[in-house]
Formats: structure tokens, sequence, C-alpha cells
């Protein structure tokens, strides 16, 4: 059992947002997907551009969403980096599909996207995400107090990153 990742498309739409409606007590109040086909036409806007990003992770066997990565922000020259934001769906959560898929888009990163620094923020109550970047080999890097506005409301994450050089080949 494993995962294919794509790039996300506008063909992605109506299964997307139906995903992200049907998995909001996942999500919540851990982040805030595009629930709307207004709100997915902005974040695919957004994520064509050169220094963005999105993927859609795909149960290879039963084609289904498994989730998203996104890989934003990607700052080039001396710094070479770049966040990471995901998101689970309800129907496949809790089978370990993320880990294959966000495992895929961080090959991508340090590979084809020739990146030396990954780097996800997440709350510090949310041990689901905390357990899926440790499992890939990221540390823990500090804490930033009301670092990122979720939900409506200023949240505290602790950042995780991990470098090219601590990913195997």
């Amino acid at each position: 059992m494993g995962v294919v990742v794509d790039r996300l498309s506008q063909n992605d739409e109506g299964e997307f947002v139906a995903a992200v409606l049907a998995s909001r007590s996942l999500h919540r109040p851990w982040v805030d997907p595009p629930d709307t086909p207004e709100r997915f036409a902005a974040y695919l806007e957004h994520s064509s551009r050169e220094d963005q990003g999105a993927y859609v992770v795909r149960h290879d066997t039963c084609g289904g969403l498994v989730g998203y990565v996104s890989v934003g922000n990607i700052v080039r020259r001396a710094f070479q980096s770049a966040y990471l934001g995901y998101a689970a769906f309800e129907g496949h959560a809790g089978r370990g599909l993320m880990v294959a898929g966000l495992r895929a888009v961080v090959d991508m990163a340090f590979g084809e996207l020739g990146l030396h620094r990954v780097e996800a923020n997440i709350q510090p109550a949310n041990a689901r995400s905390i357990g899926l970047v440790r499992k890939l080999g990221f540390q823990r890097e500090g804490f930033s107090p009301q670092y990122l506005m979720v939900d409506g409301d200023w949240r505290d994450h602790e950042r995780w990153a991990l470098r090219s050089e601590q990913w195997p080949t």
C-alpha cells in the first residue's frame, strides 16, 4: 500500500473541496485549507507561482485523496529553503500514508527543487503532525509565540526543520 503524489490542478477542485469539508474535525484547529471553489481557485493560483508548489497525495490503489502538501515561500540564492504545509483527509488518516506522501515531497524538495532546508511550523498540541515530521527525521529548532493566524486566531508554533544532508538519498 502506497501513495502517488501529483501537482495540484484544477481537475482536483471538486474532490479536494469535498475532502476538506469531510475532514473538518481532523483539521480544526490546526489548519484551514480551501473549503470552497473560490478559496480553492485562489490557492491554486497562489501555488502556481515560481516560489510555491502544491501537491495532492493519492492512495495508489483506490486513487482517493489521502491529503495535500505545499512547499511555500521558496527562497533561493544563499538560503535555498522553503516551508512545508500539509494535512491528511478523513478516510485515509492514521494509516501512515501521509508519511509516505510527505516523504515523496521532501524528496522532490531536496532533489529536483535543489533545496538545502525545509521547515514545518506546527502547533505544540498537534501531536499527530509532530509525530509525522519526527518519523521523517525533522528536528525541533524552536518555539514561535503567536506565529501564524489559523482559523481566526494567532497561534503558537514549534519550528521543525530538516536539511538536505540529513536526508537519506
